[in-house]
């Protein structure tokens, strides 16, 4: 599996354990199926909720400026996004 399949899986997972969507398993969620409106039908708590998860599980920094929704727009989308920060150089003062 390579690393953009791994990481739209976790991203997947996440979506599911995080937002709690019973019912639903991280396999029955596309790629490229719409995250909000129309698609899975997530809202702004559950952005919000995302944010937090993906920050965690990917030990990232995701600015609220950075948030948009062709950024949110599908898993596709979203793991494009956390790579891009994930291969960024952490900004802020070096530590000791």
């Amino acid at each position: 599996m390579s690393e953009h399949d791994a990481t739209r899986s976790t991203i997947k997972r996440l979506i599911v354990e995080s937002l709690n969507l019973e019912g639903m398993s991280p396999e029955s969620i596309s790629d490229e199926q719409r995250l909000f409106g129309e698609g899975l039908g997530l809202d702004s708590v559950d952005a919000l909720e995302l944010v937090v998860a993906l920050e965690k599980e990917f030990h990232i920094s995701i600015q609220s400026d950075e948030i948009d929704r062709q950024v949110f727009a599908s898993v596709t989308d979203l793991a494009a996004f956390v790579e891009r920060l994930r291969a960024e150089p952490p900004s802020g003062p070096p530590h000791a």
